[in-house]
């Protein structure tokens, strides 16, 4: 017996009739499981940092649970789990950490903090019936709804209200972030739902969060807004395969139209019985808006698809019409520097002045380092998404960040994902991310799955060039021949929207088979349409390419129409693919094929959910074949057998 396996008692938890085994009627014993949790019970014990690729079926959860209960008792330490998806969590707080609260005989405490903006503001709500923040009859209701519903809620989430549409409109002015928040000075302290959740956080061993919350931590800790969290020993990133992207935005500076247009409402709001003073906020805030509308209006002509755009560098110079934008920026600064003074002559006697006056500074800050563009570490882009305007500067590398916030500052951090290997090997995700190679441990746990029993990727003969006019018509002549053999039950996932709705016109009047497409209606409501419609088929894009679990034959197929290459386009990928290149390196088999494979593997992941399901992969990208890079592609899939005939689709289906 190793020594890890010694000090973590992997066999006492894990083995047939072990601790595990006596508590779970399912209980299955996975050498995947006992191998990963016996690798991060070594990470613990030499400080060290892990990166565990568990395929569907290993049964990572209970993998680094088991271990990190066990540290965190023993080492009077606190444990961090920070994981991607609102699923994963609630299994986590729900399923999961009960059950192990149960099992295990050493008890422990474990509490969930989400971010800010999901919790509601007591006094928000309360100080808001004179506000404008309701449009129209119905928000009237749901406000109602939430006022009762505050009287009675423990934990303040809004998730709580399942009743309500998803999409709140008053929302975002009565909910607890942090930008609007008055701190202790705030009546409503003590009471607050922010107050309870840090203190149940202060008192427990295991801590769930969700990367988001985790990296608006990271960046705060060390400066003036002090921290999110409380202090931990050690992280364990479950679905670890999102960090790069979503620490550039939390590591980046936004700002919007939105932003601005809440901040005047703000000001113009304060309860000011001054009247000369209360008429020159409210045209001060007034300015701010029409100086907003025409510094918004420079970026437009150029800009009226939706869609992520760089700013190019000379985005100052003169338009034609005399003033240039950085002319139209310097009078918007003007114009938020002359409220922030107005409002700051109350911030002495009127706490929500004093957040105004914060949030104002704020602003002008962000606004002048993304309009200025002198960082040459960052990319400075725009993204339109309706009528919103979205301003932004991201880290093009954010592995130095990293390593100098996260990883030298933290005895251990745990990343696992069902897909996080290149290849075979860790060095793309360990190099993205700033790990330290002399600190950093790698495995692979075997999955309990037989995917060579149980699966088949289907590549057919013949497919035009997926940049071809016709790819999509042939694309739909296949998927329809595939639906045919495997009676509907599938997912088409596409690499874009407009490749799925093209595919969705064209297949679904050809299949007699219910076909559903992302976008009619929420996530979850396509999930459940699909699982209760005999065989269905659902055209979707990126968010189903991960997270989602439909087990049996209801999801015996899934189809993907392209390489998931990232488009080249956007602003951060295409500032990544330069950062690269203009180092000496290939960003094409560097970044954007390691990037695509993890991205496939994520897509493939959706077939297998248990070690009953049957089912096929069909890839109908021909670039695995006809490509070099093709290879790297199938290297890094689970080894299943690969056909390009129909017939053996039926085959192993029955």
């Amino acid at each position: 017996m190793t020594k890890a396996k010694e000090q973590n008692g992997s066999e006492r938890v894990f083995s047939p009739g072990g601790l595990v085994s006596k508590f779970h009627e399912a209980y299955e014993y996975r050498e995947g499981q006992v191998e990963m949790a016996e690798k991060i019970a070594e990470a613990f014990d030499k400080k060290q940092h892990l990166i565990v690729e568990a395929g569907t079926g290993t049964g990572k959860t209970l993998a680094y649970l088991i271990p990190a209960v066990a540290v965190a008792i023993k080492g009077k330490c606190r444990i961090i789990i920070s994981t991607g998806t609102k699923n994963l969590q609630e299994q986590l707080m729900e399923k999961d950490l009960p059950f192990l609260q149960k099992a295990l005989p050493t008890k422990f405490k474990a509490a969930y903090m989400k971010g800010r903006a999901n919790y509601a503001c007591i006094y928000r709500i309360s100080n808001s019936g004179h506000q404008p923040i309701l449009d129209g009859i119905d928000d009237v209701d749901h406000f109602r709804i939430v006022r009762e519903w505050l009287n009675e809620t423990e934990t303040g989430d809004r998730a709580e209200l399942t009743d309500l549409p998803e999409n709140l409109a008053f929302w975002n002015r009565i909910n607890a972030r942090s930008d609007t928040c008055l701190g202790q000075k705030c009546p409503d302290f003590e009471p607050c739902f922010i107050t309870r959740m840090r203190n149940n956080a202060d008192n427990a061993e295991i801590i769930v969060v969700n990367h988001h919350l985790f990296f608006a931590d990271l960046n705060v800790r060390d400066n003036q807004f002090g921290k999110v969290l409380p202090d931990y020993s050690a992280v364990i990133f479950d679905e670890a395969h999102l960090l790069e992207d979503i620490a550039a935005d939390y590591f980046g500076v936004q700002t919007s139209n939105y932003q601005l247009e809440e901040l005047a409402h703000d000001a113009e709001a304060l309860p000011i019985s001054n009247t000369v003073s209360s008429v020159a906020i409210t045209k001060a805030a007034g300015k701010v808006l029409s100086i907003a509308e025409s510094f918004w209006q420079r970026l437009m002509p150029e800009r009226q698809v939706e869609g992520r755009f760089q700013l190019s560098p000379d985005i100052s110079v003169e338009r034609g019409d005399g003033m240039s934008f950085g002319d139209a920026h310097a009078a918007l600064a003007e114009a938020l520097s002359r409220l922030e003074a107005l409002v700051d002559a109350f911030a002495g006697e009127m706490v929500e002045a004093e957040s105004i006056v914060r949030r104002l500074k704020q602003t002008r800050a962000d606004l002048a380092f993304i309009t200025k563009q002198e960082d040459t570490n960052y990319v400075y882009w725009l993204e339109r998404r309706g009528r919103g305007m979205f301003l932004q500067a991201s880290p093009v590398d954010v592995s130095a960040l990293l390593n100098e916030k996260l990883f030298e500052k933290t005895n251990t951090c745990i990343l696992t994902s069902a897909t996080l290997a290149t290849k075979g090997g860790f060095n793309f995700i360990r190099d993205r991310l700033g790990l330290p190679t002399s600190r950093t441990m790698t495995l692979t746990a075997p999955s309990s799955f037989d995917y060579e029993t149980q699966s088949l990727v289907y590549l057919p003969k013949t497919m035009p060039d997926p940049r071809s006019a016709d790819y999509t018509a042939a694309a739909a002549r296949e998927i329809t021949e595939i639906l045919r053999e495997t009676d509907g039950r599938a997912f088409v996932l596409c690499t874009s929207n407009a490749s799925m709705n093209a595919l969705y016109q064209l297949v679904s009047s050809r299949v007699g088979f219910t076909c559903f497409v992302q976008g009619t209606m929420s996530k979850t409501g396509l999930l459940d349409r699909f699982r209760s419609t005999p065989n269905a088929v659902l055209f979707a894009t990126q968010s189903f390419w991960q997270g989602v679990d439909v087990r049996g034959e209801q999801l015996s197929c899934v189809i993907i129409d392209k390489l998931p290459f990232a488009v080249p386009t956007d602003p951060l990928v295409a500032a990544r693919a330069r950062f690269i290149d203009e180092r000496g390196g290939s960003s094409f088999f560097e970044y954007s094929v390691p990037q695509a494979i993890i991205t496939l593997k994520q897509g493939i992941g959706r077939l297998i959910r248990s070690r009953s399901d049957r089912g096929v992969i069909a890839i109908l990208d021909p670039r695995l074949r006809t490509k070099g890079y093709g290879r790297d592609f199938l290297a890094s899939l689970p080894r299943m057998r690969i056909t390009s005939e129909l017939n053996d689709i039926r085959e192993i289906l029955e």
